[in-house]
C-alpha cells in the first residue's frame, strides 16, 4: 500500500495558500456527490478541509472516490484553490479554500460505524463508551480533550511561575481512612499484605512540607472505591497543591490567581481578582447549599416568626420538635441548631405563566428527596394570599408580603423540619431546580457542528457565566447521631481555627475549622484547609473522633513522627481538573472531558474491566475469591472460587 506522508494538516489551509500543492492525511468526515462532482471533507485533529473531485480530475480518481465511506483513513494529494464565492463557508476555518484532488489513496477502510461520529450525542452512553476510540474522533470530544490539555498546561505554567515544584507522590501507599473505601493492591512478595491506591496525596504532600520544599503541586491521579452515584468516577484527577508558612488568605489568593490564569489562557476570559466569600452557615441559610449557584438570586428567607404566630400545625410541630432536640442535645453537651421554616419567593416576572398545581407537586416531590415531609405554598394576589397554606396565615398576609418582599403574582414556597439543615437543604434543592427550569443559569453552549473550528468553539464557551465563590468557616466536626460519636467533617488533618484551640474538647460542635471550598456555578470545584502541624494538637483531634493512641500510631505514625522534627505551618487545596474542564466546556458530566471514563457502575464497556483473575494469578498472590450469594457469573450459593 502506498502511503503519502502529509505536508499540511487539515486545519491549516487558508485563502493565502491558493495555488499550493499539498498532501493531506486524515479520515473521511463526510462525503457528498452532486452530479459528477464529489465533495469529501477530510478531518484530522487540527480541523477539516474540503476535497473536491470534479470533472477536471483524472478518470483514475472515480473508482476510489466511489469507494470512500465515513471514517475511511485516506491520503489526498492535490492543489489548493479558492472556493467559488457562493460556496465560501465563513463558519469553517478552512472555508475559503478547497483542495482539488489529483490522487487519493485509501490507507485503511472502515466498517459501518455503530453510530455517526459527527452526530455522536444521539448515541446512548453505553455505546459511546464501548466504542470510545470512535467517540473520541467526534468534534465535541476532540475540542474537550484539547481544552483539558490547555487547562492542565496553563495550571503547570502558573504554578511553575509561582515557584512551585511539581513532585510525584507514590501510587502504592499504606491504606489510611480518608472518607471512602481504598482500592487495595495485593503484594506478591508479602502474602496477606496490601498497598492502597491514593484517595489523594494528602499525607505525602504534608510530608513534602516537612521536607522543606515549601511549594508543591502535582496533576495527581486519585482513586476512591465508592458506590455508583451521580457523576462520580473511581479514578479522577486533581491539581494538588500544598504551601508552607501560609494562612488561609494566602491559599485563597493563590488559587484565585491560578483560576484567573487558566480562564485567561483557555477561554480568553478575565475573572474578578477576588471571589465572593460566604461562611458555611450563610451559604446554607441563604441558598440551602454549601455549593450555591450564584448565577441567580432566589435566596431563602426565614419564615419561622410567621410560622410561630400562624395556625399551620405542621410548621409549629417542626419548630417544637427542633427545640426539644436542641435542648436534649445540650443536656448531653452537644450543641445543635433547632428546627426551621424557610421560604422562597418566586417572582411572577420569572414565570411565563403562574405555576400550576401539577408543577408545584413536582417541586414538592423534589423537596421530599431531601427528607422534608412536604412543600407548602401560597400565591400573592391583590387581595392578599391565596391557595395552598394561605388560610393558615390570613391575618398575616400584609406583614408576610412586606417581610419577604413578595408582590402580586409571586409564588411563595415553604419547607419546614425539626432539623434546620434539612429544611435549608430541601428548599435549596428546589431553588436549584427552579434555576434550571426557569432558565436562570443561562443557555448551555451546545454541541459543536462538524465544521466548527476550535476558535469559534472557545468563543461560544466564553459566553457562559462563571460565578465563583469561596465557602469558609466550616464546622470541624460532625456528630454521628446513629453511632453516638464525633467525626471529622473534612479530614482529620485539618486545623481548627486558632480561637478554638483551648476549648476543643468542651464543645466540638461549635469548633470552626480552617477549611475552605471553592464553588463554581453550583459545583464544588476545590477543597482545602490549613493543616495541623503540631503533633500534640493532632493527637487531640484523634481523641475527639474516637481514634485511640495505638490505632493512630498504627495508621498515621509515620506522619505524626515527622511532626516531631520541625514541621512548618502549612496548608493546601486541590481543584478537581475533571470538573473544572467540564464546567469550562459547558457540560454536565465529567465523562465528557475524560478520554476513557468508566460508566455509572464503575465498569468500562470497551475493555470489559473489571475482569476476573486466573487461578494462576490468584495463587501467585496467595488469594482466593469469596463471592456473594448469586453474584453475576457464579452459581447461586457458591461461596469461594480458587
Amino acid at each position: 500500500m502506498e502511503q503519502m506522508r502529509r505536508t499540511v494538516t487539515c486545519g491549516a489551509l487558508r485563502g493565502a495558500d491558493a495555488g499550493r500543492a499539498v498532501i493531506l492525511n486524515g479520515w473521511v468526515h463526510r462525503k457528498r456527490d452532486h452530479g459528477g462532482i464529489s465533495f469529501v471533507n477530510v478531518r484530522d485533529r487540527y480541523g477539516i478541509t474540503q476535497v473536491t473531485v470534479d470533472t477536471a480530475a483524472s478518470p483514475d480518481l472515480a473508482p476510489v472516490t466511489a469507494e470512500l465511506r465515513s471514517e475511511f483513513c485516506v491520503a489526498v494529494e492535490g492543489l489548493v484553490r479558492p472556493r467559488p464565492e457562493a460556496m465560501v463557508n465563513p463558519s469553517m476555518p478552512t472555508g475559503e479554500i478547497e483542495v482539488a484532488a489529483s490522487k487519493i489513496v485509501i490507507l485503511n477502510p472502515s466498517e459501518v460505524l455503530p453510530f455517526p461520529v459527527d452526530d455522536y450525542q444521539e448515541a446512548k452512553e453505553e455505546l459511546r463508551l464501548k466504542y470510545r476510540y470512535l467517540d473520541l474522533r467526534s468534534p465535541g470530544m476532540q475540542h474537550r480533550i484539547r481544552l483539558r490539555n490547555e487547562a492542565a498546561f496553563a495550571a503547570r505554567e502558573w504554578m511553575t511561575g509561582q515557584d512551585f515544584y511539581e513532585i510525584e507522590t507514590p501510587t502504592f501507599i499504606k491504606s489510611t481512612p480518608e472518607g471512602a473505601r481504598d482500592y487495595l493492591v495485593p503484594s506478591r512478595l508479602y502474602p496477606g499484605k496490601f498497598y492502597a491506591l491514593p484517595q489523594s496525596p494528602q499525607l505525602y504532600k504534608q510530608l513534602l512540607m516537612v521536607a522543606g520544599f515549601d511549594r508543591y503541586f502535582q496533576i495527581a491521579r486519585c482513586y476512591r472505591d465508592e458506590d455508583a452515584r451521580g457523576d462520580r468516577q473511581p479514578e479522577f484527577t486533581q491539581i494538588d497543591i500544598e504551601m508552607s508558612f501560609v494562612n488561609r488568605e494566602d491559599v485563597l489568593v493563590m488559587t484565585e490567581g491560578l483560576m484567573g490564569h487558566i480562564f485567561r489562557k483557555c477561554l480568553g476570559l478575565e475573572l474578578p481578582p477576588r471571589f465572593t466569600r460566604l461562611s458555611y452557615e450563610e451559604a446554607l441559610e441563604r441558598y440551602g447549599s454549601d455549593k450555591p449557584d450564584l448565577r441567580f438570586g432566589l435566596e431563602l428567607q426565614d419564615f419561622s416568626p410567621w410560622a410561630e404566630a400562624g395556625e399551620f400545625g405542621a410548621f409549629k410541630e417542626a419548630l417544637a420538635q427542633g427545640e426539644a432536640a436542641r435542648s436534649a442535645a445540650l443536656a448531653r453537651g452537644v450543641s445543635i441548631p433547632g428546627g426551621a421554616v424557610k421560604a422562597l419567593v418566586v417572582p411572577a416576572a420569572l414565570m411565563t405563566a403562574p405555576y400550576s398545581r401539577k408543577q408545584i407537586e413536582e417541586l414538592e416531590a423534589h423537596a421530599k428527596i431531601y427528607r422534608v415531609k412536604g412543600l407548602a405554598w401560597m400565591r400573592v394576589q391583590a387581595g392578599g394570599l391565596e391557595g395552598g397554606a394561605a388560610k393558615f396565615f390570613a391575618g398575616q398576609a400584609e406583614d408576610i408580603c412586606r417581610g419577604l418582599g413578595a408582590g402580586p403574582g409571586d409564588l411563595i414556597l415553604m419547607a419546614a423540619d425539626s432539623r434546620r439543615r434539612t429544611a435549608n437543604v430541601a428548599l435549596g434543592a428546589v431553588r436549584s431546580k427552579l434555576g434550571r427550569d426557569l432558565g436562570l443559569t443561562g443557555t448551555p453552549p451546545g454541541t459543536p457542528s462538524g465544521d466548527e473550528g476550535w476558535d469559534a468553539w472557545v468563543r461560544r464557551r466564553a459566553e457562559q457565566r462563571f460565578e465563583f465563590a469561596w465557602i469558609i468557616d466550616f464546622p470541624l466536626f460532625e456528630f454521628n447521631e446513629e453511632e453516638g460519636h464525633w467525626e471529622a467533617a473534612h479530614h482529620m488533618f485539618s486545623s481548627p481555627q486558632e480561637q478554638y484551640h483551648a476549648v476543643l474538647e468542651q464543645d466540638p460542635g461549635a469548633v470552626k475549622g480552617d477549611l475552605y471550598d471553592l464553588v463554581l456555578n453550583g459545583y464544588e470545584l476545590a477543597s482545602g484547609s490549613i493543616r495541623i502541624h503540631d503533633g500534640e494538637l493532632q493527637k487531640r483531634i484523634f481523641s475527639i473522633v474516637g481514634i485511640p493512641p495505638e490505632e493512630a500510631e498504627a495508621k498515621f505514625g509515620f506522619l505524626t513522627e515527622a511532626f516531631k522534627f520541625g514541621a512548618p505551618p502549612h496548608g493546601g487545596i486541590a481543584p478537581g481538573l475533571d470538573r473544572l474542564v467540564m464546567l469550562m466546556a459547558g457540560e454536565s458530566s465529567i465523562k465528557e472531558v475524560i478520554a476513557f471514563p468508566k460508566d455509572s457502575f464503575a465498569k468500562n464497556p470497551m475493555d470489559a474491566s473489571p475482569s476476573g483473575a486466573s487461578a494462576g494469578q490468584l495463587a501467585e498472590l496467595h488469594l482466593s475469591v469469596l463471592y456473594p450469594e448469586a453474584a453475576p457469573g457464579t452459581t447461586p450459593g457458591s461461596k469461594e472460587a480458587p
